[in-house]
Protein backbone atom coordinates (compact mmCIF):
# COMPACT_ATOMS: atom_id res chain seq x y z
CA UNK A 1 0.00 0.00 0.00
CA UNK A 2 1.19 3.82 -0.83
CA UNK A 3 2.57 5.45 2.16
CA UNK A 4 1.42 8.47 0.94
CA UNK A 5 -2.18 7.07 1.15
CA UNK A 6 -1.94 6.21 4.49
CA UNK A 7 -0.69 9.30 5.81
CA UNK A 8 -2.82 11.76 4.37
CA UNK A 9 -5.69 9.47 5.72
CA UNK A 10 -4.40 8.82 9.24
CA UNK A 11 -5.00 11.89 10.69
CA UNK A 12 -8.80 12.45 9.40
CA UNK A 13 -10.68 9.04 9.47
CA UNK A 14 -12.46 6.84 11.97
CA UNK A 15 -10.67 4.23 14.46
CA UNK A 16 -12.52 1.43 11.89
CA UNK A 17 -10.92 3.03 9.24
CA UNK A 18 -7.28 3.35 10.69
CA UNK A 19 -7.23 -0.24 11.76
CA UNK A 20 -8.35 -1.44 7.95
CA UNK A 21 -5.65 0.63 6.38
CA UNK A 22 -2.80 -0.42 8.77
CA UNK A 23 -3.67 -4.17 8.92
CA UNK A 24 -3.49 -3.80 5.04
CA UNK A 25 -0.10 -2.33 5.72
CA UNK A 26 1.15 -5.03 8.06
CA UNK A 27 -0.05 -7.70 6.04
CA UNK A 28 2.11 -6.85 3.03
CA UNK A 29 5.37 -5.44 5.53
CA UNK A 30 5.10 -8.63 7.91
CA UNK A 31 8.20 -10.31 6.79
CA UNK A 32 9.98 -7.12 5.89
CA UNK A 33 12.89 -6.51 7.26
CA UNK A 34 15.23 -4.61 4.52
CA UNK A 35 13.51 -1.56 3.84
CA UNK A 36 13.74 0.57 0.90
CA UNK A 37 16.15 3.95 1.54
CA UNK A 38 13.92 6.16 -0.73
CA UNK A 39 11.04 6.07 1.98
CA UNK A 40 13.29 6.83 5.38
CA UNK A 41 11.27 10.23 5.61
CA UNK A 42 7.97 8.77 5.01
CA UNK A 43 8.42 5.23 7.21
CA UNK A 44 9.33 7.79 9.83
CA UNK A 45 6.30 10.09 9.47
CA UNK A 46 3.98 6.85 9.88
CA UNK A 47 5.54 6.13 13.23
CA UNK A 48 4.98 9.35 14.33
CA UNK A 49 1.07 9.70 13.08
CA UNK A 50 1.00 5.64 14.85
CA UNK A 51 2.23 7.11 17.98
CA UNK A 52 0.04 10.01 18.00
CA UNK A 53 -2.90 7.61 17.24
CA UNK A 54 -2.06 5.46 20.09
CA UNK A 55 -2.31 8.50 22.31
CA UNK A 56 -6.09 8.77 21.53
CA UNK A 57 -9.02 6.04 23.61
CA UNK A 58 -8.67 3.35 20.81
CA UNK A 59 -10.22 -0.08 21.55
CA UNK A 60 -7.61 -2.65 22.57
CA UNK A 61 -8.14 -4.65 18.58
CA UNK A 62 -7.15 -0.56 17.09
CA UNK A 63 -4.31 -0.51 19.77
CA UNK A 64 -3.29 -4.44 18.83
CA UNK A 65 -3.21 -2.99 14.88
CA UNK A 66 -1.01 0.08 15.52
CA UNK A 67 1.60 -1.81 17.70
CA UNK A 68 2.44 -4.49 15.08
CA UNK A 69 2.81 -1.23 12.53
CA UNK A 70 4.83 0.23 15.30
CA UNK A 71 6.55 -3.22 15.55
CA UNK A 72 7.63 -3.69 12.08
CA UNK A 73 8.88 -0.05 11.61
CA UNK A 74 11.07 -0.65 14.96
CA UNK A 75 12.79 -3.02 12.71
CA UNK A 76 14.88 -0.03 10.91
CA UNK A 77 17.29 1.67 12.86
CA UNK A 78 17.14 4.65 11.37
CA UNK A 79 13.83 5.68 11.93
CA UNK A 80 14.05 5.12 15.66
CA UNK A 81 14.12 8.71 17.10
CA UNK A 82 10.23 9.11 17.33
CA UNK A 83 10.22 5.43 19.13
CA UNK A 84 13.61 6.57 21.66
CA UNK A 85 11.79 10.11 22.03
CA UNK A 86 10.85 10.55 26.18
CA UNK A 87 6.68 10.61 24.27
CA UNK A 88 7.30 7.66 22.70
CA UNK A 89 8.83 5.55 25.49
CA UNK A 90 6.23 6.76 27.50
CA UNK A 91 3.44 5.32 25.20
CA UNK A 92 4.78 2.10 24.75
CA UNK A 93 5.66 1.81 27.75
CA UNK A 94 2.15 2.76 29.08
CA UNK A 95 0.76 -0.09 26.57
CA UNK A 96 3.31 -2.27 28.04
CA UNK A 97 1.35 -1.82 31.26
CA UNK A 98 5.29 -1.03 32.42
CA UNK A 99 4.58 2.89 33.16
CA UNK A 100 3.91 3.33 36.50
CA UNK A 101 0.31 5.76 37.50
CA UNK A 102 2.17 8.43 38.20
CA UNK A 103 4.44 8.93 34.69
CA UNK A 104 1.50 7.52 32.83
CA UNK A 105 -0.91 10.03 33.37
CA UNK A 106 -4.05 7.22 33.42
CA UNK A 107 -4.58 4.30 35.46
CA UNK A 108 -2.53 1.99 33.61
CA UNK A 109 -1.06 -0.87 36.09
CA UNK A 110 1.76 -3.48 35.44
CA UNK A 111 0.26 -6.73 33.85
CA UNK A 112 1.03 -8.49 37.08
CA UNK A 113 -1.77 -6.48 39.21
CA UNK A 114 -4.78 -7.46 37.46
CA UNK A 115 -6.05 -9.86 35.17
CA UNK A 116 -6.13 -9.06 31.72
CA UNK A 117 -8.32 -10.21 28.48
CA UNK A 118 -6.86 -11.92 25.73
CA UNK A 119 -7.22 -9.28 23.55
CA UNK A 120 -5.85 -6.84 26.04
CA UNK A 121 -2.66 -9.41 27.13
CA UNK A 122 -1.99 -9.46 23.22
CA UNK A 123 -1.58 -5.47 23.12
CA UNK A 124 0.69 -5.74 26.32
CA UNK A 125 2.98 -8.12 24.33
CA UNK A 126 2.67 -6.45 20.74
CA UNK A 127 4.34 -3.30 22.92
CA UNK A 128 6.83 -5.57 24.81
CA UNK A 129 7.89 -6.25 21.13
CA UNK A 130 8.36 -2.75 20.30
CA UNK A 131 10.22 -2.03 23.32
CA UNK A 132 12.40 -5.18 22.76
CA UNK A 133 13.18 -4.03 19.26
CA UNK A 134 13.79 -0.79 20.11
CA UNK A 135 16.12 -1.05 22.90
CA UNK A 136 18.08 -3.65 20.95
CA UNK A 137 19.14 -1.02 18.67
CA UNK A 138 18.94 2.54 20.31
CA UNK A 139 21.09 3.94 23.93
CA UNK A 140 18.38 7.00 24.15
CA UNK A 141 15.41 4.13 24.36
CA UNK A 142 17.82 2.11 26.98
CA UNK A 143 18.35 5.17 29.21
CA UNK A 144 14.42 5.87 28.68
CA UNK A 145 14.33 2.72 30.06
CA UNK A 146 16.25 3.44 33.47
CA UNK A 147 14.25 6.49 33.72
CA UNK A 148 10.85 5.23 33.91
CA UNK A 149 12.30 2.39 35.88
CA UNK A 150 11.05 -0.01 33.77
CA UNK A 151 12.69 -2.98 35.31
CA UNK A 152 10.77 -2.28 38.32
CA UNK A 153 7.75 -2.72 36.21
CA UNK A 154 9.46 -5.91 35.10
CA UNK A 155 10.23 -7.41 38.41
CA UNK A 156 7.00 -6.77 39.71
CA UNK A 157 5.90 -8.67 36.88
CA UNK A 158 8.04 -11.87 37.93
CA UNK A 159 6.45 -12.29 40.98
CA UNK A 160 2.83 -13.17 39.21
CA UNK A 161 4.82 -15.78 37.01
CA UNK A 162 2.39 -18.59 37.81
CA UNK A 163 -1.05 -16.80 36.27
CA UNK A 164 1.63 -15.66 33.00
CA UNK A 165 0.41 -15.94 29.65
CA UNK A 166 2.87 -17.43 27.74
CA UNK A 167 3.97 -14.72 25.31
CA UNK A 168 3.34 -12.17 28.04
CA UNK A 169 6.71 -13.50 29.71
CA UNK A 170 8.38 -14.53 27.55
CA UNK A 171 8.83 -11.04 26.01
CA UNK A 172 8.89 -9.56 29.55
CA UNK A 173 11.80 -11.99 29.79
CA UNK A 174 13.71 -11.22 27.07
CA UNK A 175 13.20 -6.72 27.80
CA UNK A 176 14.77 -7.77 30.70
CA UNK A 177 17.53 -9.68 29.05
CA UNK A 178 18.26 -7.04 26.54
CA UNK A 179 18.36 -4.45 29.21
CA UNK A 180 20.49 -5.99 31.97
CA UNK A 181 23.09 -6.95 29.01
CA UNK A 182 22.64 -3.68 27.40
CA UNK A 183 23.00 -1.44 30.18
CA UNK A 184 25.75 -2.83 32.80
CA UNK A 185 24.72 -0.48 35.48
CA UNK A 186 21.40 -1.35 35.97
CA UNK A 187 23.04 -5.06 36.96
CA UNK A 188 23.88 -4.05 40.54
CA UNK A 189 20.52 -2.16 40.71
CA UNK A 190 18.66 -5.66 39.86
CA UNK A 191 20.85 -7.84 42.07
CA UNK A 192 20.48 -5.87 45.24
CA UNK A 193 17.32 -3.82 45.23
CA UNK A 194 15.04 -5.53 43.70
CA UNK A 195 16.51 -9.53 44.24
CA UNK A 196 16.44 -10.57 40.68
CA UNK A 197 18.50 -13.31 40.82
CA UNK A 198 16.08 -15.42 43.34
CA UNK A 199 13.03 -13.64 40.69
CA UNK A 200 14.47 -15.44 37.60
CA UNK A 201 15.35 -18.53 39.64
CA UNK A 202 11.83 -18.40 41.03
CA UNK A 203 11.30 -18.29 37.17
CA UNK A 204 12.61 -21.32 36.29
CA UNK A 205 11.68 -23.76 38.93
CA UNK A 206 7.91 -22.97 38.23
CA UNK A 207 8.74 -23.10 33.98
CA UNK A 208 10.68 -26.55 34.71
CA UNK A 209 8.27 -27.64 37.32
CA UNK A 210 11.31 -28.38 39.86
CA UNK A 211 10.14 -30.35 43.28
CA UNK A 212 12.81 -30.66 46.15
CA UNK A 213 13.53 -33.38 47.66
CA UNK A 214 16.62 -31.47 49.90
CA UNK A 215 18.54 -28.55 50.59
CA UNK A 216 19.99 -28.32 46.84
CA UNK A 217 18.59 -31.53 45.34
CA UNK A 218 16.00 -31.58 43.17
CA UNK A 219 13.27 -34.78 42.47
CA UNK A 220 14.90 -36.67 39.74
CA UNK A 221 12.73 -36.28 36.47
CA UNK A 222 10.47 -39.15 35.39
CA UNK A 223 12.18 -40.70 32.38
CA UNK A 224 9.15 -41.87 30.92
CA UNK A 225 7.19 -38.00 31.37
CA UNK A 226 6.96 -36.12 28.24
CA UNK A 227 9.85 -33.64 27.05
CA UNK A 228 9.79 -29.92 28.04
CA UNK A 229 7.33 -27.95 26.15
CA UNK A 230 8.59 -26.15 23.49
CA UNK A 231 7.01 -22.66 25.28
CA UNK A 232 8.44 -23.67 28.59
CA UNK A 233 11.65 -23.94 26.93
CA UNK A 234 11.49 -21.23 25.13
CA UNK A 235 11.17 -19.05 28.45
CA UNK A 236 13.63 -21.39 30.41
CA UNK A 237 16.16 -19.84 27.86
CA UNK A 238 15.60 -16.05 28.18
CA UNK A 239 15.00 -16.15 32.11
CA UNK A 240 18.81 -18.10 31.69
CA UNK A 241 20.13 -15.26 29.93
CA UNK A 242 18.83 -12.92 32.09
CA UNK A 243 20.35 -14.84 34.57
CA UNK A 244 23.66 -15.38 33.01
CA UNK A 245 24.07 -11.33 32.64
CA UNK A 246 23.30 -10.78 36.46
CA UNK A 247 25.83 -13.41 37.65
CA UNK A 248 28.42 -12.32 35.64
CA UNK A 249 31.58 -11.18 37.81
CA UNK A 250 28.97 -11.35 40.80
CA UNK A 251 31.33 -11.82 43.84
CA UNK A 252 28.74 -12.54 46.33
CA UNK A 253 28.00 -12.83 50.13
CA UNK A 254 27.12 -16.03 52.06
CA UNK A 255 23.69 -15.10 51.52
CA UNK A 256 24.25 -15.44 47.22
CA UNK A 257 26.47 -18.67 47.65
CA UNK A 258 23.76 -20.14 48.65
CA UNK A 259 21.43 -18.95 45.99
CA UNK A 260 24.00 -19.76 43.86
CA UNK A 261 24.07 -23.55 45.01
CA UNK A 262 20.08 -23.36 44.59
CA UNK A 263 20.87 -22.14 40.43
CA UNK A 264 23.58 -24.97 40.45
CA UNK A 265 20.68 -27.65 41.59
CA UNK A 266 18.51 -26.31 39.38
CA UNK A 267 20.85 -26.46 36.23
CA UNK A 268 21.49 -30.44 37.21
CA UNK A 269 17.64 -30.79 36.75
CA UNK A 270 17.98 -28.80 33.50
CA UNK A 271 20.32 -31.16 32.20
CA UNK A 272 18.43 -33.74 32.98
CA UNK A 273 15.52 -32.81 30.65
CA UNK A 274 14.82 -32.98 27.29
CA UNK A 275 13.15 -31.14 24.87
CA UNK A 276 10.46 -31.60 21.78
CA UNK A 277 13.52 -31.60 19.35
CA UNK A 278 17.52 -32.38 19.87
CA UNK A 279 18.09 -29.06 18.47
CA UNK A 280 16.28 -27.51 21.30
CA UNK A 281 17.47 -29.30 23.85
CA UNK A 282 20.48 -28.79 22.97
CA UNK A 283 20.60 -25.07 22.76
CA UNK A 284 18.77 -25.25 26.41
CA UNK A 285 21.57 -27.10 27.91
CA UNK A 286 23.78 -23.95 26.01
CA UNK A 287 23.09 -21.19 27.97
CA UNK A 288 23.01 -23.83 31.18
CA UNK A 289 26.79 -24.35 30.67
CA UNK A 290 26.99 -20.49 30.36
CA UNK A 291 25.26 -19.86 33.59
CA UNK A 292 27.11 -22.58 35.26
CA UNK A 293 30.48 -20.82 34.01
CA UNK A 294 29.75 -17.65 35.98
CA UNK A 295 29.08 -19.74 39.77
CA UNK A 296 31.55 -20.20 41.74
CA UNK A 297 33.58 -23.33 41.26
CA UNK A 298 32.95 -24.44 45.16
CA UNK A 299 29.26 -24.46 44.38
CA UNK A 300 29.52 -27.00 41.65
CA UNK A 301 29.62 -29.88 43.86
CA UNK A 302 25.70 -29.53 43.59
CA UNK A 303 25.93 -31.14 40.57
CA UNK A 304 27.32 -34.42 42.13
CA UNK A 305 26.13 -34.40 45.38
CA UNK A 306 22.76 -35.88 45.58
CA UNK A 307 22.58 -38.18 48.73
CA UNK A 308 18.87 -38.97 48.24
CA UNK A 309 19.34 -40.12 44.59
CA UNK A 310 22.67 -41.71 45.46
CA UNK A 311 25.94 -41.88 43.58
CA UNK A 312 28.57 -44.48 42.27
CA UNK A 313 31.13 -45.73 45.29
CA UNK A 314 33.91 -45.86 42.77
CA UNK A 315 33.58 -41.75 42.93
CA UNK A 316 33.01 -41.59 46.32
CA UNK A 317 29.36 -41.97 46.52
CA UNK A 318 29.06 -39.25 44.01
CA UNK A 319 26.25 -39.18 41.28
CA UNK A 320 27.65 -38.51 38.24
CA UNK A 321 24.71 -38.37 35.74
CA UNK A 322 25.32 -34.57 35.01
CA UNK A 323 28.73 -34.73 34.14
CA UNK A 324 27.97 -37.30 31.59
CA UNK A 325 25.87 -35.14 30.37
CA UNK A 326 27.96 -32.16 29.98
CA UNK A 327 30.81 -34.65 28.14
CA UNK A 328 27.88 -35.86 26.00
CA UNK A 329 27.13 -31.76 25.14
CA UNK A 330 30.49 -31.34 24.58
CA UNK A 331 31.57 -34.17 22.09
CA UNK A 332 28.47 -33.32 20.13
CA UNK A 333 29.83 -29.91 19.77
CA UNK A 334 33.41 -31.15 18.63
CA UNK A 335 31.86 -33.59 16.11
CA UNK A 336 29.82 -29.90 14.81
CA UNK A 337 33.34 -28.99 13.59
CA UNK A 338 32.80 -25.23 13.24
CA UNK A 339 31.79 -22.31 15.71
CA UNK A 340 33.99 -23.99 18.11
CA UNK A 341 34.93 -20.60 20.30
CA UNK A 342 31.30 -19.61 21.23
CA UNK A 343 29.75 -23.09 21.06
CA UNK A 344 32.80 -25.19 22.65
CA UNK A 345 34.98 -23.54 24.82
CA UNK A 346 32.74 -22.95 27.56
CA UNK A 347 31.79 -26.23 28.15
CA UNK A 348 35.31 -26.66 27.87
CA UNK A 349 36.15 -24.07 30.64
CA UNK A 350 33.40 -25.77 32.98
CA UNK A 351 34.82 -29.05 32.97
CA UNK A 352 38.43 -28.05 33.44
CA UNK A 353 37.67 -25.53 36.40
CA UNK A 354 35.05 -28.93 37.55
CA UNK A 355 37.85 -31.17 37.46
CA UNK A 356 40.67 -28.77 39.26
CA UNK A 357 38.18 -28.12 42.02
CA UNK A 358 36.64 -31.36 42.60
CA UNK A 359 38.66 -34.73 42.68
CA UNK A 360 35.88 -37.05 42.01
CA UNK A 361 34.81 -34.91 38.71
CA UNK A 362 38.47 -35.62 37.49
CA UNK A 363 38.52 -38.89 38.50
CA UNK A 364 35.78 -39.59 36.02
CA UNK A 365 36.36 -37.55 33.13
CA UNK A 366 39.48 -38.53 32.99
CA UNK A 367 38.11 -42.18 33.12
CA UNK A 368 36.17 -41.66 30.21
CA UNK A 369 38.61 -39.09 27.88
CA UNK A 370 41.76 -40.70 28.57
CA UNK A 371 41.52 -44.51 29.93
CA UNK A 372 44.51 -46.45 30.22
CA UNK A 373 46.51 -46.48 27.16
CA UNK A 374 46.81 -50.03 25.46
CA UNK A 375 47.04 -49.37 21.66
CA UNK A 376 50.03 -47.12 21.16
CA UNK A 377 50.25 -48.07 17.43
CA UNK A 378 47.83 -44.93 16.35
CA UNK A 379 49.34 -41.56 16.74
CA UNK A 380 47.44 -39.78 19.66
CA UNK A 381 45.14 -37.55 17.07
CA UNK A 382 44.07 -39.68 14.75
CA UNK A 383 40.61 -41.82 15.48
CA UNK A 384 37.18 -41.65 16.59
CA UNK A 385 37.79 -41.56 20.06
CA UNK A 386 36.77 -38.42 22.52
CA UNK A 387 40.60 -38.35 23.24
CA UNK A 388 41.74 -38.54 19.61
CA UNK A 389 39.26 -35.50 18.95
CA UNK A 390 40.44 -33.64 21.76
CA UNK A 391 43.79 -34.18 20.99
CA UNK A 392 43.29 -32.65 17.03
CA UNK A 393 42.60 -29.36 18.63
CA UNK A 394 45.08 -28.96 20.53
CA UNK A 395 47.10 -27.85 17.08
CA UNK A 396 43.67 -25.86 16.34
CA UNK A 397 44.32 -22.73 14.22
CA UNK A 398 41.79 -20.82 17.17
CA UNK A 399 44.51 -20.02 19.61
CA UNK A 400 41.18 -20.07 22.07
CA UNK A 401 40.45 -23.45 21.26
CA UNK A 402 44.02 -24.93 21.21
CA UNK A 403 44.60 -23.50 24.46
CA UNK A 404 41.17 -24.58 25.84
CA UNK A 405 41.76 -27.79 24.55
CA UNK A 406 45.28 -28.75 25.50
CA UNK A 407 44.43 -27.14 29.19
CA UNK A 408 41.39 -29.62 29.90
CA UNK A 409 43.99 -32.30 28.79
CA UNK A 410 46.82 -31.13 31.24
CA UNK A 411 43.99 -30.97 34.24
CA UNK A 412 43.32 -34.26 33.71
CA UNK A 413 46.41 -34.96 34.01
CA UNK A 414 46.93 -33.35 37.02
CA UNK A 415 49.12 -31.14 35.03
CA UNK A 416 51.78 -33.20 34.99
CA UNK A 417 54.04 -33.35 32.01
CA UNK A 418 55.09 -36.26 31.98
CA UNK A 419 51.45 -37.93 32.09
CA UNK A 420 50.29 -34.92 29.28
CA UNK A 421 53.02 -36.22 26.91
CA UNK A 422 52.23 -40.02 27.42
CA UNK A 423 48.40 -39.47 25.77
CA UNK A 424 49.09 -36.44 23.94
CA UNK A 425 52.71 -36.46 22.04
CA UNK A 426 55.16 -34.33 22.80
CA UNK A 427 54.22 -32.51 19.30
CA UNK A 428 50.54 -32.01 20.33
CA UNK A 429 51.70 -30.43 23.57
CA UNK A 430 54.19 -28.07 22.75
CA UNK A 431 52.23 -25.45 22.76
CA UNK A 432 50.77 -25.41 25.97
CA UNK A 433 54.34 -26.20 27.54
CA UNK A 434 56.04 -23.50 25.67
CA UNK A 435 53.03 -20.74 26.89
CA UNK A 436 53.28 -22.63 30.57
CA UNK A 437 57.08 -22.86 30.59
CA UNK A 438 57.48 -26.37 31.09
CA UNK A 439 59.38 -27.12 28.52
CA UNK A 440 62.01 -29.22 30.55
CA UNK A 441 59.22 -30.94 32.37
CA UNK A 442 57.61 -30.73 35.50
CA UNK A 443 54.16 -29.79 36.94
CA UNK A 444 51.69 -27.20 36.96
CA UNK A 445 50.88 -25.19 39.71
CA UNK A 446 47.60 -26.68 41.35
CA UNK A 447 48.21 -29.55 44.05
CA UNK A 448 46.25 -32.81 43.13
CA UNK A 449 46.38 -36.05 45.01
CA UNK A 450 49.31 -38.52 45.34
CA UNK A 451 47.36 -41.51 43.89
CA UNK A 452 49.31 -42.95 41.05
CA UNK A 453 47.85 -43.57 37.64
CA UNK A 454 48.76 -47.01 36.82
CA UNK A 455 50.14 -47.97 33.52
CA UNK A 456 48.66 -51.11 31.70
CA UNK A 457 50.90 -53.96 30.30
CA UNK A 458 50.30 -53.26 27.39
CA UNK A 459 52.06 -49.92 27.48
CA UNK A 460 54.59 -50.75 29.48
CA UNK A 461 55.95 -53.23 26.87
CA UNK A 462 55.79 -50.43 24.37
CA UNK A 463 56.99 -47.39 26.21
CA UNK A 464 60.41 -47.89 25.07
CA UNK A 465 59.39 -47.89 21.63
CA UNK A 466 57.18 -44.98 21.32
CA UNK A 467 58.40 -41.97 19.60
CA UNK A 468 57.82 -38.92 22.23
CA UNK A 469 57.64 -36.54 19.50
CA UNK A 470 54.45 -37.91 17.86
CA UNK A 471 53.00 -39.88 20.88
CA UNK A 472 52.92 -43.92 19.25
CA UNK A 473 55.31 -46.83 18.20
CA UNK A 474 56.73 -45.67 14.45
CA UNK A 475 57.57 -48.33 11.54
CA UNK A 476 61.20 -49.05 11.91
CA UNK A 477 62.55 -46.60 8.66
CA UNK A 478 65.50 -47.19 6.92
CA UNK A 479 68.33 -45.47 7.92
CA UNK A 480 69.05 -42.89 4.92
CA UNK A 481 72.96 -42.38 6.24
CA UNK A 482 73.59 -46.31 6.30
CA UNK A 483 75.39 -46.45 2.95
CA UNK A 484 77.34 -43.10 3.62
CA UNK A 485 80.97 -42.56 4.24
CA UNK A 486 82.36 -40.61 6.77
CA UNK A 487 83.17 -37.74 4.19
CA UNK A 488 79.82 -37.68 2.82
CA UNK A 489 78.19 -37.39 6.09
CA UNK A 490 80.18 -34.54 7.13
CA UNK A 491 79.28 -32.81 3.78
CA UNK A 492 75.50 -33.25 4.57
CA UNK A 493 76.25 -31.94 7.94
CA UNK A 494 77.80 -28.70 6.80
CA UNK A 495 75.50 -27.77 4.00
CA UNK A 496 72.48 -28.25 6.88
CA UNK A 497 74.56 -25.88 9.23
CA UNK A 498 74.96 -23.69 5.87
CA UNK A 499 70.90 -23.48 5.46
CA UNK A 500 69.94 -22.93 8.96
CA UNK A 501 72.41 -19.80 8.31
CA UNK A 502 71.46 -18.58 5.35
CA UNK A 503 67.41 -18.55 6.85
CA UNK A 504 68.70 -17.33 10.39
CA UNK A 505 70.39 -14.56 8.53
CA UNK A 506 67.14 -13.69 6.72
CA UNK A 507 65.23 -13.80 9.83
CA UNK A 508 62.78 -16.41 8.32
CA UNK A 509 63.82 -18.76 11.55
CA UNK A 510 65.24 -18.35 14.76
CA UNK A 511 67.03 -20.95 16.33
CA UNK A 512 65.62 -21.30 20.15
CA UNK A 513 66.99 -22.82 23.11
CA UNK A 514 65.15 -23.79 26.00
CA UNK A 515 65.99 -22.02 29.51
CA UNK A 516 66.56 -24.01 32.74
CA UNK A 517 63.43 -22.83 34.02
CA UNK A 518 62.06 -24.68 30.95
CA UNK A 519 61.13 -21.17 29.00
CA UNK A 520 62.22 -20.83 25.51
CA UNK A 521 64.58 -18.02 24.80
CA UNK A 522 67.03 -17.52 21.98
CA UNK A 523 69.52 -20.25 21.10
CA UNK A 524 72.78 -17.58 21.71
CA UNK A 525 71.31 -16.87 25.02
CA UNK A 526 71.11 -20.28 26.39
CA UNK A 527 74.81 -20.74 25.28
CA UNK A 528 75.88 -17.62 26.59
CA UNK A 529 74.26 -18.20 29.60
CA UNK A 530 74.70 -22.46 30.41
CA UNK A 531 72.97 -23.71 33.81
CA UNK A 532 74.70 -23.33 36.75
CA UNK A 533 76.75 -26.51 37.70
CA UNK A 534 76.91 -27.82 41.17
CA UNK A 535 80.13 -27.07 43.15
CA UNK A 536 80.28 -30.14 45.00
CA UNK A 537 79.92 -31.89 41.07
CA UNK A 538 82.90 -34.34 40.72
CA UNK A 539 82.60 -33.22 37.11
CA UNK A 540 85.86 -30.98 35.58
Amino acid sequence: MDLDHILSQLECVNEEEIDRLLQQYNRENCSTFVFEPKEESKRRKLCQSALAVMDRKLQPGCQKTCLETLRILSRDKLILQPFASKEGMLTLGKMARLVSEQEGGDDQKSSGENALSDVESKVVVEALKCLCNVVFNSPAAQQACVDMRVVHSLCTNLRSVRTWQHDLGLFSLRLLFLLSALRPDLREVLRSEYNAVRLLTDVLEHTLDVHWAGSYETTCPDPQAPPLPAESNERAMEALKALFNLTLSCTGSEEDYHQFRVIAAVMRHLLMLKTETEEKTEEVHSHAVNLLNNLPVSCLDVLIDVPILGGDENYGGKNMDAVQKLLDFMEKRVDKGSNYKEGLTPVLSLLTESSRQHREIRRYIKAQVLPPLKDVKMRPEIGTTLRNKLVRLMTHVDTGVKQCSAEFLFVLCKESVENLLKYTGYGNAAGLLVARGLLAGGRGETQYSDDEDSDTEEYKSAKPFINPITGHVEEPMPNPMEEMTEEQKEYEAEKLVTMFDKLSRQNLIRPMGVRPDGTLAPLEETLCNPPVQDSGSDSD
